[in-house]
């Protein structure tokens, strides 16, 4: 299934042709048919001699409208440039042309349209003129013909070169990621909410979840339509109407986009190759304000040049679009940015949900261009060094590629040593060797900090290690790759340098035998007073001689583990215990009675339950 799309300027005859071809009237609305021209997208279809079905997008080809003609000509297979013989190039054709151009799209035919009021002379400066906008641009050298809608003369002969140029045509790719980009919304009674668009990048089947970008509000399609034939299932490429359950025609809008729920995320910062239209009057600076339209949406949004303060007409350039509200976009989509009055450039996304990139850095160029390459090794390992570390899955989205292909790319570099594999095979964390040995050395640092400033501490907490390394719910993987390269050694919570040891000075070592001492004469009253300090306390703690229960509270950790036994067997005989119980059990007071009862609970061994403790 292919889509054509008309372009051309303000009353060139789009819509007539439209007509004649298909048999349907693309101006739906009851003012495009007062006013004598196109204000929204149209939409039509038709089969073509060979019996292949074209669906058909009228864009509006007044200046107030190009929004709306953006909307329309991002899923196309197949450009018409429509240009009246009567009046030839006007700015609207320039404009739309261009817009072609940028979006890349490659196959096209110009149509000469009112044949039949020109006569040969004025034809053939018409087609001059033709082949000297189209040289320049994706469409050079595509066919030019010219026909008359009231005749009909030259009709049967476009229809048989659409049906050629539609033969040579890649179909669509099927990449298993669906993506349905909104162009119109509307309800059918019985039905409910019925959304239309192209379909890219994989197909849909009747009773799908779904989910809308970026509003994330969750569907399940409960009826596919391709050119009011009922489907149950429909391929990329195709013009699609999509009725949703469960959604309102007030929660989704043009430009939101419906896929499978959990992969696509909105972004707000992307990264862009930008370039500027040709017959622009003025550079662009860096900062202005530009609407920004990818497949149906549009937003408003901020131009940030990476490459100099301005980017003159007709050159090509690396920038960012800061956006105002966020927009569902990947890796690889088409965009156009505009002013208030004209159409400024365009071009492809190359990094979606991107941080703010530093300006005039040539490293930062040089990533860009790797990953704009398209091979998927160099894309992948720029990638990894711009956002590392990434998951497995979530890499897949932002190079957007088949999952098939990144698994291999990913498993050959792996295999190379390029690319450094954390956790499970399948679904682990994915550095750049680089990277990983970089993260390895801030390890090593912050630990050996650690070591010299605490000299008699067995190790840093993991909690400690994951907040200055910034790991967040990395940690675990990533402290546990450590241990398994003998990076670290690992010794309960704590972390250390393989080469790490506690020395005790005689001075030292007598302070904690002391302390045990007189722990061991009050097991139950342990004195509060003489504490060591604190890092001969914490290396007690660590070699498991002592547990602090609380502040200037410590036991010996073999009179502690005898307590709680003999706490867990009162309960376990009589159902419970108090304060008062525990107290009496080892003849010490009440202050350390309920101290060692809070700390149990803290620990989970016990539970209380009004004034009674019961186990956990």
């Amino acid at each position: 299934m292919y889509v054509l799309g008309t372009a051309g300027h303000i009353d060139h005859g789009k819509s007539l042709l439209v007509r004649v071809m298909t048999g349907i009237d693309p101006d739906r609305l009851r003012e495009e048919k007062q006013r004598g021209m196109t204000i929204e997208l149209g939409f039509a279809w038709l089969k073509l001699p060979s019996g292949r079905e074209v669906g058909i997008v009228d864009v509006p080809g007044h200046e107030r409208f190009v929004k709306n003609m953006l909307a329309g000509v991002g899923g196309i297979d197949l450009a018409m440039l429509v240009i009246a013989a009567n009046e030839g190039v006007m700015p609207q054709t320039r404009e739309h042309l261009a817009i072609l151009d940028l979006l890349g799209v490659s196959r096209g035919i110009v149509v000469i349209t009112k044949k039949d009021l020109a006569d040969d002379e004025m034809l053939e400066l018409v087609r001059m003129e033709a082949e000297e906008i189209i040289a320049p641009t994706v469409l050079a050298g595509s066919p030019i013909m010219a026909v008359s809608a009231v005749t009909g003369e030259g009709i049967p002969e476009l229809l048989e070169t659409i049906d050629a140029l539609l033969e040579k045509t890649e179909p669509r790719r099927d990449i298993g990621r669906p993506r349905l980009p909104v162009d119109r919304v509307f309800t059918i009674q019985g039905s409910g909410t019925v959304v239309t668009g192209t379909l890219i990048d994989g197909a849909f089947r009747v009773g799908d979840e779904v989910e809308v970008i970026p509003s994330g509000l969750k569907s399940r399609i409960r009826g596919l339509q391709t050119y009011k034939s009922k489907l149950e299932a429909v391929e990329p490429g195709s013009r699609v109407a999509a009725n949703l359950a469960g959604i309102t025609t007030a929660e989704v809008k043009r430009g939101d986009v419906v896929t499978r729920p959990g992969w696509l995320v909105p972004s707000r910062i992307i990264t862009v190759r930008l370039k500027l239209i040709d017959y622009l009057e003025r550079p662009v600076r860096h900062g202005v304000t530009v609407s920004f339209h990818t497949g149906a949406a549009e937003a408003m949004a901020r131009l940030r040049l990476l490459e100099g303060d301005t980017l003159a007409p007709g050159e090509s350039g690396w920038a960012q679009i800061v956006l105002e509200e966020p927009v569902a976009v990947v890796k690889g989509d088409r965009y156009i940015i505009r002013s208030t009055m004209e159409t400024l450039g365009g071009g492809q996304v190359i990094d979606t949900h991107a941080r703010r990139l530093r300006r005039n850095r040539p490293e930062i160029i040089s990533n860009l261009e790797a990953r704009e390459s398209g091979n998927p090794e160099d894309l992948i390992l720029a990638l990894l060094e711009t956002h590392q570390p990434v998951e497995r899955s979530v890499l897949i989205t932002q190079a957007n590629l088949p999952a098939g292909m990144v698994a291999e790319t990913v498993d050959a570099l792996v295999t190379d040593g390029r690319i450094v594999n954390i956790g499970e095979a399948v679904a682990g964390l994915l550095y750049t060797a680089p990277g990983w040995k970089k993260l390895e050395n801030k390890a090593v640092e912050a630990l050996g900090d650690y070591h010299k400033k605490y000299l008699l501490r067995p190790g840093m907490p993991k909690i400690e290690l994951a907040s200055r390394l910034k790991l967040g719910t990395r940690a675990a993987a990533v402290v546990n790759e450590l241990v398994q390269r003998g990076t670290v050694i690992e010794d309960g919570n704590l972390l250390k340098l393989p080469e790490h040891a506690v020395n005790i000075n005689p001075a030292q070592q007598a302070i904690m035998d002391a302390f045990l001492e007189k722990l061991a004469r009050n097991p139950y009253s342990p004195p509060a007073e003489g504490l060591p300090e604190p890092d001969l306390l914490a290396l007690l703690i660590a070699r498991g001689q002592v547990v602090k229960v609380a502040d200037s509270m410590v036991f010996l950790k073999k009179t502690y583990d005898a307590m709680v036994e003999t706490v867990k067997e009162s309960i376990r005989a009589k159902g419970s215990v108090n304060l008062a119980t525990v107290r009496d059990m080892f003849g010490t007071s009440r202050k350390y009675a309920q101290a060692f009862l809070e700390y149990l609970d803290a620990q989970k061994i016990t539970r209380r339950v009004g004034d009674e403790r019961v186990l956990y």
